[in-house]
This record gives C-alpha cells, structure tokens and sequence, in this order.
C-alpha cells in the first residue's frame, strides 16, 4: 500500500507489483520513468522481504523522450527473460509511462517470447492500487488456467485461498491459519494464490472444489470468473472474529458436505476474556473504524457483537465495496464515509469524540495528535505491522490478536490513573510523575532540607492520621454493615477510603460510621 502520509492507496501499477512479487516465478516488466522505481522501498523495507521484488523498470529518462522509447522497453523485456528466466511475465505501464502512449503489450507480443505474457491495461488517472491488484491477478488467471480434463474422485475436498498478496496486512500468518482450520475440519488445500503461488499453481485453480476468498478486494473477481468458467462456488464470509470464524466453519463445512464440528469447543480465548475484562474498558466505549473494506465490515462486527463496543462511525477507501461498507454503517445507525481524503476522515474524528480508533497508519497518526487510543486494522501500514512473530487477524487465533490489541490501547494508562489518583496521599509525591514517559519531568529532590520549623506533607498527613487512628473518638465507630461495605471497595484505594472516613466522622462528631456515613465521606472528598 501507499505509504505517505497523503493517500491510502497507491497507483494502480503498485497493485501489480503486489501480486507479481508474492508470487514465485512471475516476473514484471513496467514501462516507466526513473521517479517510478521505487517498487524496492514498499517491498524490502516495509515488508521486509528477503529478496527484492521481481519488477524490471525501462526507466527512461526526459532525454529518451525525443528517440524511440518503444525499443527500450523491448530491451528491457529480452533482459529480463534473459536474467530472471520467469515462467510469465507481466506487461504495462507506470502512470507515467501511460503519458507517452507506447503500447507494452504490443510490443511483448511482437517479440515472439516463448512464455505466456500477460498484457495489463491499468488505467493509473481512474483506478487505484487495490483495484490494480484484482485486475492483475483475474488477467494471470484468465490467461493461465486450464480446463481439468476430468476430475477424479478424492477422498477428501479440497479448495483454493484466494486474495493474499504481498503488502497485505498479516497476510501470510493468516493464510497459515485458516490452512490449519481447513485441514483440521478435512478439507486439503489445492491451491494458494497469489502468495506463493507459481505458474504451474495457477493453471490448477480450477482442480478445486469451491474457492476461499479471504480478501475480497483482491480475490473477489477472479473467485466469480472462476464460478462462471468452472461452477466453483466461493465463501462470502470472511473469518474475522470468532462469530464470523464459526459461521466460515459452517459455510465451507456446507461447500465441502461435511457435518459442522462442535464449534463451541473450538472457541478461541477471545471471547471469554471480552466476558470477564472489567466492563469498564469495554462495554458501551465509543469506537470509530476506517480502512479497506474487508477489515472494517468485519472490524465493526466484531466491535458490536463480541466486545461490547458502540460503533459512532465507520468508512473505506475503498470506492468498489462502497455498497458493502454502507450496507453495514446501516446496521449500526451510522453513516459510512467513503472517501480517500484522510483530512475528511479526521475532520469526522474530531466531531465525533470516539474512545477508540480502529484504523490504518493514518489514523494512528490522526489517533496520536488528538490523544485517543488506536489500534491499526488494515492497509495501509508500516513496518511495525509487519511483526517477527506469529500474528494472524483471521480464525481462533486471529481472534485472540484482535482483543489484544483492540483492548491493551485502552487500558494502558491505567497505572497512569492510579498515580493520579493518589498523588495527593502522603507515600505518594506531589511532583513524580510516570516513571516510563520520556517527557516526564524531574522526579522531587527528597534531600532538599526543610526550613526551620517546617513541616514536610507526609509528616503533616501523618500528624493528622496519628490523631484520628489514636484517638479515642473513633475506636469501633464502624458498624458492620459498614465494615462489609468498605470490604468491596478494591484493595488498593480501601485504606484511603477508611482513612478519609474515620477523619470524615471526627471533624463531624458522628459517634457511628453507617454505610451512610461512608458515601457521605465519599461526596465530600470527591468535590
């Protein structure tokens, strides 16, 4: 995905990029200007791929302009075959390049290659990155699968993974986990694709019994030529949360004529720590989402239904799924913003007031300048979202990551509230602050001397308590009532509410603490 700080999505030779580079032996050959070869940073850097992507740039400059551009790209294509030796190769255009109106795949095909070469017609002024994606991935298809010739009984179904690219948000963690789902429930993988995949991967899409899309804006519009070339039928549900993961178990158990497992014995963590987390950090908490459309559709869902969260607004850049994005702010009464103006996105954030923000990289920035906790959901993302170690969104395990990550924003702080919260006790310093922020100021110098006859605060907090815990005014003033009362109070704040009670008591000549008694000291500390 694009990564300024400008723009959601990239142009949509970007999109290309990402399914030739997921793949193993496709390679892409882009007509395109110097200031376009930037294909290296997204891939190597962001994702952190240990090889570069497999994209070869004619990288014609403003002197090429005035001689034949046209036989560079043929020089570029020969040198490529050459180097690399791909199993297909990619052709089109970088924005730029679309300018000067040479034709890519013309001129590919008027080299007589001897592998299958995929001409790409990509129109960078109308479409964007994602769409680019869905476009390159149902043309290799187009081109490259064949007819099985018969299919032979198996003894087990099987099905193909459709939609995961390269750049993806934890694409590759999540395809390993609904792998393991599928084989766990009997059904065997024929086929992932794009990621991983290779020519020969391709040509055998239409082995398979039914087809899983996971991320429809890549997958979507090959797995429907697929159902009207070959009768495949795809899933409609994407295994998002733990609710959407056992209605996926019962859609693919159906495709597969399998009997649906207990999925109540399936249950991830999720939704039993949702259940028992202190409400306070969850139900009824404002939650605003925006991103591409897969991810905030089954983000809001998850939000409503398994959190306890209010949905107060949701939107996509994503302009192809609109539909589906505003079909599902209906159910949540809001209204969806379609737009890839992240200004706009902001500008309804500030008016909005959310608690939370579940959102892209932009968000996390927009999240950071307004002090509200966030929690990234989708592309765009950086190198962060890209973690070393095992991390899917999707399935039982993805489950556990969403809480995780959705809940920690909220509740780190809290440690920052009990400081407040007691900063005025005498074991507590008026001037400390939390220890482990950077721009926290100097801690209080306790050697600085005190004058002559002055009296430090925690000396005078002790003077006074010494008096009320000493006197005889309050010796078994509680009744039990109010003792049982004071016992559910949590442990950390119970002895200060004892203490400002008892004090409470005394400065009011009342002879009997009552649960009365305790509310009222409560009040009147409070103010």
């Amino acid at each position: 995905m694009q990564l300024t700080l400008w723009t959601y999505e990239g142009p949509p030779h970007v999109g290309a990029m990402r399914i030739a580079t997921a793949m193993r032996d496709v390679h892409y050959v882009l007509h395109a200007p110097q200031g376009d070869t930037y294909a290296d940073l997204l891939f190597t850097m962001i994702e952190r791929l240990p090889r570069r992507p497999p994209v070869t740039y004619t990288t014609f400059q403003a002197r090429d302009l005035g001689g034949d551009t046209a036989e560079l790209f043929k020089d570029a294509a020969r040198q490529a075959i050459e180097r690399f030796k791909p199993a297909a190769m990619l052709v089109g255009s970088s924005c730029t390049a679309e300018l000067i109106q040479d034709d890519p795949g013309g001129l590919a095909q008027a080299l007589k290659l001897d592998i299958p070469v995929i001409p790409l017609e990509l129109p960078s002024y109308q479409r964007k990155e994602n769409w680019g994606a869905s476009e390159t991935f149902y043309q290799l298809c187009r081109h490259l699968v064949l007819k099985p010739e018969q299919k032979t009984a198996k003894s087990r179904p099987s099905c193909n993974i459709l939609g995961p690219s390269a750049l993806g948000f934890r694409h590759r963690d999540d395809v390993k986990e609904i792998t393991q789902l599928l084989h766990k429930l009997g059904i065997d993988i024929n086929v992932v694709a794009p990621l991983e995949a290779t020519v020969a991967d391709i040509r055998k899409l239409a082995d398979a019994d039914f087809n899983v899309v996971l991320y429809p804006e890549i997958g979507m519009s090959t797995a429907q030529w697929l159902m009207r070339q070959f009768d495949q039928p795809y899933t409609k549900t994407v295994p998002l949360g733990s609710n959407a993961t056992q209605d996926f178990i019962r859609e693919v158990c159906g495709f597969a004529g399998l009997e649906v497992p207990a999925i109540e014995e399936m249950t991830a963590r999720a939704r039993w720590y949702a259940q028992s987390v202190d409400s306070t950090y969850l139900t009824g908490k404002r939650v605003y989402l925006f991103g591409d459309a897969t991810h905030v559709v089954s983000a809001a869902r998850i939000a409503s239904e398994e959190m306890g969260f209010e949905v107060v607004g949701l939107g996509t850049y994503s302009r192809e799924f609109a539909r589906e994005v505003r079909d599902c702010a209906k159910k949540y009464g809001v209204e969806a913003l379609i737009t890839d103006d992240y200004l706009e996105v902001e500008a309804q954030i500030t008016e909005l007031h959310p608690e939370l923000i579940l959102g892209t990289q932009m968000e996390r920035h927009i999240a950071k300048r307004h002090g509200i906790p966030c929690a990234v959901i989708s592309a765009p993302v950086h190198v962060q979202d890209f973690p070393a170690r095992y991390a899917p969104q999707m399935g039982l395990e993805g489950a556990n990551v969403l809480f995780d990550t959705w809940v920690h924003p909220l509740m780190m702080g809290l440690e920052e509230h009990l400081i407040m919260m007691f900063r005025d006790d005498f074991e507590f310093s008026a001037k400390a602050a939390p220890s482990h922020l950077g721009h926290a100021g100097p801690m209080e110098n306790k050697s600085t001397p005190l004058a002559m006859g002055e009296v430090s605060e925690a000396q005078q907090s002790t003077q006074v308590n010494a008096e009320v815990f000493n006197g005889s005014e309050v010796a078994n003033l509680w009744d039990a009532a109010a003792e049982k009362e004071l016992g559910k109070i949590p442990f950390f704040v119970r002895g200060k509410a004892r203490r400002n009670t008892e004090k409470f008591a005394v400065e009011h000549g009342i002879s009997q603490i009552t649960i009365e008694t305790l509310y009222d000291a409560k009040a009147h500390y409070g103010r």
